[in-house]
């Protein structure tokens, strides 16, 4: 895989997020050994999901929380197999309650023409 299909693919992983489309976030995760290491959690690298079904019910309870969700303004970065996006996330609870603004980093492994790791970090603004 060339470093541009890397950049296309974390393209298209973006958009997926941005149009809360886990058929497209799943079709760019290697198909049996995703993982998913989310900002929080009570595991030593977060929260950690294992394998399609577990990853795909995490991104998507992202959208649940935060149905306005957006990652503004990605920026790509790959080297070898690793990888690399900046974001701004934007968004405001189900309840509209709470407001959140927060930069982030998501670090990705590559296999096989697919991310099989997403791994999330973030500083949080509001």
């Amino acid at each position: 895989m060339t470093d541009s299909e890397k950049l296309e693919l974390l393209e298209k992983f973006a958009a997926g997020w941005n149009a809360h489309d886990a058929d497209v976030l799943m079709e760019c995760m290697t198909p049996d050994n995703c993982v998913f290491y989310a900002a929080a959690g009570s595991g030593e690298r977060g929260a950690e999901y294992h394998g399609p079904e577990a990853v795909r019910a995490a991104f998507e309870a992202v959208w649940q929380k935060f149905p306005d969700a957006k990652w503004n303004n990605p920026r790509h970065f790959v080297s070898g197999d690793r990888g690399a996006t900046e974001w701004l996330f934007t968004g405001t609870s189900a309840d509209g309650s709470q407001k959140s603004a927060a930069y982030g980093v998501d670090l990705f492994e590559f296999e096989n023409g697919k991310i099989r790791v997403k791994d999330t970090y973030r500083k949080q603004v509001i």
